[in-house]
């Protein structure tokens, strides 16, 4: 007997694809194995026993037109049986072979086709039917997306950061009976562990509502290691996602195989209800074999038409139960809209309002995961939120800085302020807010910062920088911040990406802000309202705006310093600098500026100006400065300028001057009269000689001539008595005067790139210049006397 085991391949596939087995398919999956069972029990019966057995007719040749059998066919058993009963006593005299010959030939001829071939049509049926079932998990374009899903689906079904998920976040964002209910399943679901539920214990908690809203969810605890599962689930998943909901293919083979399914059981049923009534009992069959037997009509016994009869019935009956669950298969597959799929019951239950619908492949195999279990797309569904995923994060974070962790990247930052800066992390961890020391955050590169209500321990913390870190602050934490908070920077790609809650920090001392505004804006170059800033005075400002930004002049009555960096972009309207009244400190750095802004000469308080970086050819307006009677400090460094004018002379007050990265060749000698003159910067430029009467400048202190083309110094130079810091290097110097010992208060002393063959011996009456603060060729060094390098290599 042939085993039902031997058409399994027709059939196999791996348990876990039951999850996509709605209850129509597993009904039409038994339904074949038994039409299978049928199939193969009748074949078995063909093989093993006589298909047919016939007996000579002896009719006279005058009744030959008859049919053969004609009196025995059926008109009641009793009939059958005594006709014969009216043949058995005659004899053939035919021999076994030729009994044997006509049952064959007889079978072969007389037999209707679909009495011989009954069972192996069940079989081909049957086995057709199967594979339109499984075809969809074999073929290539859609088995390989099945497996995908049902591996994520299980991995998500099992993970631990499922059950915390639903614990936490329906915890927090439920209110009122249906959170209580909600939140009653997810505690029986994290006090497992495992991530699967049980009916007995979703039964338990819905039988006692009183229990759950007294006790806390328990939430499990994930370790590093499940923590970095989860979050792989999560790529998983957006990938999966974006594949899938690209087409339909899986939904198009369904219905095709459907439709085909429904097609086969109408013509199986057609032609079986036609030709089941060709099974019969007795055979007429008329051959000529007459001289072979004598015979030339038979009266054959179809032995299994009887059983094959009762057969083709249970099989006819099995076809319409098949042939109805295609029915409704197909009834299923166009009257809902399987092609999409909603999860706002999920969300309503978890809280978790992010969950996104699904569409295309993906929403049809969730379709058909609920007819399974819907507690699977509840659970998948976290994966699918970003408020779990950012909820991971945060948990993974956790883990990786702890707080010890984060006290050990403490440091002093350049406002004196104990900083902690963070860089290119996926998220701000909830431990730095532990830190209660901190007095500087700096974070940076840190995507979708949301300040938690933890900010309020950092009772110390005065100074916050967001670079690329957007950062969002709750009203709680604005009030918390809004008097404490003395130092904000804030980088960007545009301006409108700065949060609003930076205008609204009313104790804010030092505002930075850096990014650029659109090219339809830069014009107008329009800054949120700075009005709520009352103690605001510092404000930097790094963009492309077309003009100084009009709030400005809603801080003109307490800003101090101002910073404008533009980046080159051609900076056009100043006018309204002239309100900043108290103005101390002005930058205007690569601003496009050709001449010195006229309304710089109307800031009385004004005391440093920097304007480096510009177009600056001539400074002819220098002489305005002196109505800027506190300006101590004038930049002027890495523009064009060729020549200084004479009328610099009345800078009296003037400190430091910075004129390095210029075109300069002649110094005038009117700069021998700034008397106030301390620092003194004219390096990069291409200076051969210096003017006598800067040894007029008794208060120098520094002064850089480096990368220049001087080839001597004057001997009045050397007058200048308080010179600290003189850097003479890369020049073309040949000589060094034996004057340079007058001195005294010389600490740093460069000369290196310059053709001095020997340094004066004079040098030891540096009596402050060390070694260190020596910066010459090591063979000029070695030069010097033995007493004289002993003196400076003194501690």
């Amino acid at each position: 007997m042939i085993p039902v085991a031997e058409f399994k391949q027709f059939t196999e596939q791996q348990p876990a694809f039951k999850v996509l087995k709605p209850w129509w398919d597993v009904l039409a999956e038994y339904l074949t194995v038994a039409m299978l069972m049928i199939g193969v029990f009748g074949c078995t019966l063909q093989v093993t026993q006589d298909k047919i057995i016939c007996l000579p007719s002896h009719e006279p040749r005058e009744n030959l037109s008859e049919a053969p059998c004609q009196q025995l066919l059926p008109r009641g058993v009793s009939e059958q049986m005594g006709g014969l009963r009216q043949l058995s006593g005659l004899k053939n005299n035919l021999d076994l072979q030729q009994y044997s010959f006509i049952n064959q030939l007889c079978y072969e001829t007389a037999l209707h086709w679909y009495a011989k071939y009954f069972p192996y049509l069940v079989v081909i049926h049957t086995l057709i039917f199967m594979v339109c079932t499984s075809f969809w998990f074999k073929f290539p374009g859609t088995s390989s997306k099945i497996e995908h899903f049902i591996s994520i689906l299980g991995k998500c079904f099992d993970s631990p950061w499922t059950t915390r998920a639903l614990s936490e976040v329906s915890g927090e964002n439920h209110k009122g009976p249906a959170a209580g209910r909600a939140t009653a399943i997810m505690v029986t679901t994290a006090g497992t562990g495992t991530g699967k539920t049980s009916e007995g214990e979703k039964e338990k908690v819905l039988a006692e509502p009183e229990k759950v809203v007294t006790e806390p969810p328990a939430v499990t605890l994930l370790d590093k290691k499940e923590g970095e599962q989860a979050k792989a689930l999560f790529e998983k998943v957006k990938k999966f996602r974006v594949h899938v909901e690209e087409g339909d293919i899986l939904y198009t083979m369904y219905i095709r195989q459907t439709v085909l399914k429904v097609c086969k059981f109408l013509a199986i049923l057609v032609y079986n209800l036609v030709y089941v009534e060709k099974i019969s009992f007795l055979v007429a069959c008329r051959v000529e074999t007459s001289e072979v037997t004598g015979y030339a009509s038979f009266c054959c016994n179809h032995t299994k038409a009887h059983l094959f009869s009762k057969l083709a019935f249970c099989y006819i009956s099995f076809v319409c139960v098949y042939g109805i669950t295609c029915l409704y298969t197909l009834y299923w597959l166009f009257h809902r809209p399987l092609k999409e799929y909603s999860f706002r019951s999920v969300r309503e239950e978890t809280g978790m309002n992010d969950i996104p619908d699904v569409k295309n492949d993906f929403a049809f195999m969730l379709h058909l995961i609920d007819q399974y279990d819907s507690l699977y797309s509840k659970r998948f569904a976290v994966f699918l939120s970003e408020v779990s995923e950012s909820r991971l994060k945060q948990l993974n974070l956790n883990h990786e800085w702890t707080p010890e962790k984060l006290r050990q990247k403490l440091q002093r930052n350049a406002g004196g302020r104990l900083e902690l800066a963070l860089c290119m992390l996926p998220g701000l961890p909830d431990t730095v807010f532990e830190l209660s020391e901190v007095e500087a955050l700096r974070l940076e590169a840190i995507c979708d910062i949301t300040f938690p209500p933890g900010l309020s321990q950092l009772v110390h913390l005065q100074e916050l920088s967001l670079l690329h870190s957007p950062a969002r602050l709750p009203f709680s934490s604005q009030v918390f911040l809004r008097d404490r908070l003395k130092v904000i920077r804030v980088k960007c790609e545009e301006l409108r990406e700065v949060p609003l809650w930076v205008f609204g920090l009313r104790g804010l001392e030092e505002l930075h802000l850096e990014g650029l505004f659109p090219p339809e804006l830069a014009r107008a170059a329009t800054l949120e309202s700075l009005r709520e800033l009352k103690q605001l005075k510092v404000l930097s400002l790094r963009s492309n705006a077309g003009k100084v930004p009009a709030s400005v002049t809603d801080v003109a009555g307490h800003l101090q310093r101002l910073s404008l960096h533009n980046d080159g972009a051609r900076l056009l309207a100043l006018n309204s600098l002239k309100k900043l009244v108290v103005l101390r400190e002005l930058e205007l750095v690569a601003c496009g500026l050709e001449r010195i802004p006229h309304a710089v000469f109307s800031l009385g308080a004004l005391q440093e100006l920097d304007l480096k970086d510009n177009h600056l050819r001539s400074i002819e307006e220098i002489l305005s400065f002196q109505h800027c009677r506190k300006l101590v400090t004038l930049r002027l460094w890495h523009n064009q300028i060729a020549y200084i004018p004479e009328h610099v002379r009345k800078l009296r007050g003037l400190e430091q001057l910075y004129l390095s990265h210029n075109k300069l060749e002649t110094l005038p000698t009117q700069l021998g009269l700034c008397f106030g003159l301390r620092l003194l910067d004219v390096s990069h430029n291409g200076l051969r000689s210096l003017p006598p009467e800067l040894g007029l400048l008794q208060n120098l202190q520094h002064l850089a001539l480096s990368y220049n083309a001087l080839e001597a110094l004057p001997e009045e130079l050397f007058f200048c008595r308080k010179l600290r810091t003189l850097l003479l290097g890369y020049n073309h110097l040949s000589h060094l005067s034996p004057h340079i010992a007058a001195l005294r208060a010389l600490s740093r002393l460069e000369l290196k790139g310059n053709r001095l063959e020997a340094l004066p011996e004079e040098l030891g009456n540096c009596t402050g210049l060390k070694k260190g603060g020596l910066l010459v060729e090591d063979t000029l060094y070695e030069g010097l006397p033995a007493e004289v390098r002993e003196r400076m290599e003194e501690e």
